[in-house]
């Protein structure tokens, strides 16, 4: 029993010995010290930032920010003079008091306001970046020698690398706390918060101090980068965000919390580092590095979850099931039934008359939540409008700021109808920024400037667009992955395979149709602004007109109880995350039109975006509330600011903080008072 409560440690603990031994005979020569203390050193500080994650993890909740910390804390440093009149203890002091201030800032909003991690950490992840960027808006600066000097070195000379010591002292931290109430009830807390708070257990508290020592964590990571590179980048953490994930489900934490430790991520991190190695040994080209910690990634999760009550498992025995009643003949499909199908009416047991007083309901009765909660997005709207024209004039009666409103407008209304779709289920699609890029890339390179190539190109490309939905609806519900694994997985993959696709140069360019359908007029009216307006009638109907809107919005309010009610909830999810894909699809081809040409990253700025306009719209992030006109009012309120913003003065950078801060400041205003 207790084997099996460590499975998770003890296999990350034989993958690092066995891909150990393989890095030892790939080497010409014996692995000496400098080897391994180089080894040591270059996986340190993700195993430092996996560690503040597995805490976060542990408690129940998901941390995105923490890539940011870290890219934060390095160009703060690196803009602080380098002449020796601050000393390494303070450097570091700076760099881990910027993580716990960012950990509080969290744990405020997550603790006491009870907002959803995953919201509020993706909000302060692009507040931070923001501010990052003001900071140093491109590589430079140097970091004080000192600190590279004391963090790099070694403690014993030949014998102990300092990063090796580092991180025995932070997992003695760990031992100690773990032991200590705090540490007790970060396992309850993360195995049942309603049960923990029964017991008496402060959860606010706890989930308050994990997120403070999480970024304690963060912050070290990032004094660590800083000691390694010497200087600044406002992208150095970037890249970790996947690889924390990944270190942290290989060291046997599960997702979810309540189960796992800060000693199986150390021992995932320097897994993941030695593929990498091995795959660089190898002359494997370095695009394969995303597809390699994605592909780590869901395994882990896989394995993890490999049991009985797993998710997989139950399919795979309904599945059996099922196929034993059809070779029986007795699946409701294949008996000869009548059923009689009551109206709404019958159901809910109104009269004629009921029904038609029900009918006769004013419009504001009828509607009063919708227009409760996408109403606030438009007020602000015009609120926008209005200083927008004092500001910067010839606006309010301009048609031409209309016009290239709505063209501006058209990117995110199209994804606020995947993503406001997936998160009114409950769920959150992370894949979004390279389903833009690869699709983008790929019209480009299928089109290469002829029309007559778009009608076989962008079938092809909406085509994959719905593969890869198809391909997160089906990691999510028939393999039982979390959305945010799973979505955040895949845009790994996807990253990597762009890449392979175009070789790290995406080539081709926009059909002259395509870019005239998105920059020319015609009596004025660019082409794309009437297919935008079709597409937003098209959207209001299918999630308040169909059956499968109704489907969602029974999904999102309980699963459960969507499933007694006989909704295809399986078939609905996957049909959700297939929307979403088709959306990012044609955003790609938009976008590739707009810009004339695909490059790389292209949609990564649509991430949080979308997210936005769905809050801003009223929606509720756990799903089960919302409507596409709230939605469509986030995205018009949201790129009416945009372009104002890019009107005046302030840096493109400050973008990002005002998303942040319009996402939080929507969800609290907007949050149900009743969780």
């Amino acid at each position: 029993m207790r084997i099996g409560r460590h499975r998770g440690l003890i296999t990350a603990f034989v993958a690092f010995v066995a891909l150990f031994a393989v890095v030892a005979n790939l080497s010409a020569v014996p692995l000496g010290y400098y080897d391994i203390s180089q080894m040591t050193t270059s996986g340190a500080t993700l195993a430092i930032a996996a560690m503040g994650q597995t805490l976060v993890i542990l408690s129940g909740g998901f941390d995105l920010s923490a890539a940011a910390v870290i890219s934060l804390v390095n160009v703060t440093l690196a803009s602080l003079p380098a002449d020796g009149s601050l000393s390494p203890w303070t450097l570091g002091a700076i760099g881990v008091g910027i993580g716990l201030l960012v950990g509080a800032f969290n744990g405020f909003f997550i603790a006491f306001l009870r907002l959803q991690s995953i919201v509020v950490t993706l909000s302060t992840m692009f507040i931070l970046q923001g501010v990052t960027l003001i900071v140093m808006d491109k590589p430079g600066g140097m970091i004080e020698p000192r600190l590279s000097e004391i963090l790099i070195g070694d403690l014993i000379p030949d014998w102990v690398p300092m990063s090796a010591a580092l991180i025995f002292v932070l997992l003695m931290f760990w031992y100690w706390l773990k032991r200590t109430k705090l540490g007790l009830a970060i396992y309850a807390v993360g195995g049942d918060t309603e049960s923990a708070r029964s017991a008496g257990i402060s959860t606010r508290l706890v989930q308050f101090a994990v997120y403070v020592i999480a970024g304690g964590f963060y912050g070290m990571a990032g004094v660590f980068i800083s000691a390694q590179t010497g200087a600044g980048d406002p992208l150095v953490g970037n890249p970790m965000l996947l690889q924390m994930f990944a270190a942290v489900v290989v060291g046997g934490t599960l997702l979810g919390g309540g189960r796992g430790g800060l000693t199986g991520s150390v021992l995932g991190a320097y897994v993941l580092m030695i593929i990498v190695n091995i795959l660089l040994v190898l002359n494997v080209s370095a695009y394969y590095s995303t597809i390699a910690e994605s592909t780590i990634l869901l395994l882990a999760v896989l394995s993890a979850s490999a049991h009985r009550r797993s998710v997989l498992a139950r399919n795979i025995r309904q599945a059996l099931g099922r196929f034993a009643s059809w070779q029986q003949g007795i699946l409701p499909s294949q008996l000869s039934l009548s059923p009689r199908k009551l109206s709404l009416a019958e159901i809910r047991g109104e009269t004629s008359s009921a029904k038609s007083e029900s009918a006769m309901a004013p419009f504001r009765t009828r509607h009063a939540e919708v227009i409760h909660y996408a109403l606030p997005a438009y007020v602000c709207f015009v609120g926008v409008l209005i200083v927008t024209q004092y500001m910067l004039g010839n606006t309010l009666l301009n048609f031409n700021y209309y016009n290239s409103l709505i063209v501006l407008s058209s990117f995110l209304a199209i994804l606020a109808l995947g993503q406001g779709t997936v998160i009114l289920t409950g769920g959150l699609d992370l894949s979004i920024p390279w389903t833009i890029g690869l699709c983008g890339i790929v019209l480009a390179g299928l089109v290469s400037g002829s029309d007559a190539a778009l009608l076989y190109a962008v079938p092809i490309v909406l085509a994959v667009g719905l593969l890869i939905g198809f391909l997160n609806g089906f990691g999510i519900v028939v393999l039982g992955l979390s959305p945010i694994v799973m979505t955040l997985a895949v845009n790994g993959l996807l990253q990597g395979a762009a890449l392979l696709y175009s070789g790290g140069t995406p080539d081709g360019f926009s059909s002259p149709m395509l870019r005239s359908f998105m920059t020319t007029r015609i009596f004025g009216i660019t082409p794309v602004v009437p297919f935008v307006l079709l597409f937003a009638v098209g959207a209001v109907m299918l999630l308040g007109r169909t059956a499968f809107g109704r489907r969602v919005y029974a999904i999102g309010n309980s699963e459960r109880a969507a499933e007694l009610s006989a909704v295809p909830v399986k078939r609905t999810t996957i049909a959700v995350y297939m929307l979403s894909g088709l959306c990012s699809a044609m955003v790609g081809i938009l976008l590739t039109g707009f810009s004339g040409q695909a490059s790389l990253g292209m949609g990564d700025e649509y991430l949080l975006p979308s997210i936005a306009v769905v809050v801003v719209g009223g929606a509720l992030i756990t799903g089960g509330r919302g409507s596409y006109i709230g939605m469509l009012g986030g995205v018009i309120l949201l790129t009416a600011l945009q372009m104002l913003l890019a009107g005046t003065t302030i840096p493109t950078s400050a973008r990002s903080i005002l998303y942040g801060m319009v996402i939080l400041g929507a969800i609290i205003a907007l949050r149900d008072r009743r969780a």
